[in-house]
C-alpha cells in the first residue's frame, strides 16, 4: 500500500512505449469496475497501476 492506495501492478518508465502499458492496464481494471489510475514514483522511476484502498474495499467484500 502506497499513500493509501494498493498497487495493482509496476510497469518501467524506461520502456519504449512509456506509460502507454501501464494506461493500457489500468484501463482494463476500469472496465472491470476499479478505479484505477496511472502514477509515476519518481524514487523507482515506475508507473504504478494504483487504487485507493477504500475502493479496493469495496470490490472485495
Amino acid at each position: 500500500m502506497v499513500n493509501g492506495r494498493t498497487v495493482l501492478e509496476r510497469f518501467p518508465a524506461g520502456g519504449p512505449r512509456g506509460s502507454w502499458p501501464a494506461e493500457e492496464f489500468a484501463h482494463a481494471r476500469r472496465l472491470e469496475g476499479l478505479a484505477a489510475e496511472v502514477v509515476m514514483d519518481l524514487a523507482t522511476d515506475t508507473f504504478l497501476v494504483v487504487v485507493r484502498s477504500d475502493m479496493t474495499a469495496d470490490v472485495v467484500a
